[in-house]
């Protein structure tokens, strides 16, 4: 009875997480100190000074790139386990027009 209140999901939860934590702390005493300085905190960016924010690259685009790519990956597996008959076409072209309005609202350009 014990030995399976010990090993349920909860308890044994618990105890890896206490064990993590005990272990965080002991490294985190155990670690070297630096000293502090004004860049430490600063992001690494291979040496050199960061760019400017108006210089920086913008991924405002590839993110539209990897949400309509996962949009229609997506479409393509709904669709692809429909099951064959009468009622699952109108499922299926609805779920279709939804993605292809999914996707033109991703591809519109911004004029601004």
């Amino acid at each position: 009875m014990i030995r399976e209140v010990l090993l349920s999901a909860p308890v044994a939860a618990c105890a890896f997480m206490a064990l993590v934590y005990g272990l965080y702390r002991v490294g985190g005493a155990l670690a070297a100190k630096g000293e502090e300085y004004p860049g430490k905190r600063q992001p690494y960016a291979c040496g050199e000074d960061l760019l400017p924010p108006e210089a920086q690259l913008a991924y405002h685009a590839f993110f539209q790139v990897a949400l309509m790519f996962g949009l229609l990956h997506l479409a393509t597996i709904v669709i692809s386990t429909l099951p064959p008959g009468g009622r699952a076409r109108p499922v299926g072209l609805f779920y279709v027009f939804g993605i292809v309005i999914s996707v033109l609202v991703l591809t519109r350009r911004d004029d601004a």
